[in-house]
């Protein structure tokens, strides 16, 4: 009995081995969220028909459009236009500047990142969201598949996954009246991102912006002699007194979160901050209960950019 025990034991500790340690984060931190959530409300624009597309892996066959199919070799899935407003894209900054951590028990931006990210794709396929990681190559899908799909992009050492040089989202087009999810440091150029923000309000795209933060870039708590390294190629900056320049950087940092604001206000988004050594649980449950809202109308004209 008791070797049948330890046996039993070697096999779960083998298969447990198996699992992703990103994946078993994500799980933990959408299992304490999701006892004090509740499910979105899905709110459709009709039954009309949008769009056909080619079935992929984890589609229910019941969703088979056979008469389109039979034209051609190819298998289709019929689409309509409330299942379009109803899908979430996923998108997290995967510029080198998320690397950085001031710590090593802490977690870099971007590991932070991709677990809420991962972990947010969790709650959602369990309320039978459809989502796809934008730039990802594949359509938008439910349930296990989807969030295997993000969880396989993150593994990919060389991945940056719809990220453009300004460490936004790329050109991809998100369907109309989609939803977005973006989670990166947002420290680009105001320009640049309320340019991004106005291509996605004009496809009727509600869009959600969470902001993450290493704590010294919160607080820039150094003092004295310090050499400044830049994470994509700009050159090293060496302050005799980094005291001497505190107020002027938090001033510069407030600014662009003002600005983030007021362009999120005025395109109906939503916007939030994180920091690293803050827990992610209370992050995931302010994304959550933004996806959760309902929508609001949208501006038909657009304020510039704070700063911008």
């Amino acid at each position: 009995m008791d070797s049948d025990r330890q046996t039993t034991r070697q096999r779960a500790e083998a298969l447990v081995s198996t699992v992703p340690p990103l994946l078993v984060a994500a799980e933990r931190v959408a299992a304490t969220v999701a006892q004090g959530v509740h499910g979105r409300r899905r709110v459709g624009t009709g039954e009309s028909f949008w769009q056909f597309r080619q079935y992929q892996q984890g589609d229910p066959i019941q969703r088979i459009d056979w008469r389109q199919t039979a034209k051609t070799d190819t298998v289709y899935i019929r689409e309509l236009e409330w299942e379009a407003a109803q899908t979430i894209w996923l998108w997290r900054d995967a510029s080198p500047s998320m690397d950085y951590r001031s710590r090593r028990d802490l977690p870099s931006k971007r590991e932070r990142a991709e677990i809420l990210l991962l972990a947010l794709a969790i709650l959602l396929s369990r309320g039978g969201e459809r989502m796809a990681l934008l730039g990802g190559g594949h359509m938008a899908t439910t349930g296990q598949v989807a969030v295997n799909r993000i969880l396989q992009a993150f593994e990919s050492s060389a991945d940056t996954t719809g990220t453009d040089a300004d460490g936004l989202p790329g050109s991809e087009d998100v369907p109309r009246h989609g939803e977005l999810v973006m989670i990166g440091d947002l420290l680009s150029p105001l320009e640049a991102i309320d340019k991004m923000v106005g291509r996605y309000v004009n496809r009727g795209v509600r869009g959600h912006m969470l902001q993450i933060l290493d704590s010294t870039e919160v607080t820039l708590p150094f003092g004295g002699r310090v050499r400044f390294a830049g994470f994509e190629g700009e050159r090293e900056t060496l302050i005799p007194r980094v005291e001497s320049i505190r107020e002027a950087y938090l001033d510069r940092l407030q600014a662009q979160q003002d600005g983030l604001r007021a362009l999120c206000r005025s395109a109906g988004w939503t916007f939030s901050t994180h920091c690293t050594d803050n827990s992610p649980q209370t992050a995931l449950l302010s994304l959550y209960a933004a996806l959760s809202q309902e929508p609001v109308d949208q501006p038909d004209a657009r304020v510039p950019a704070a700063g911008g």
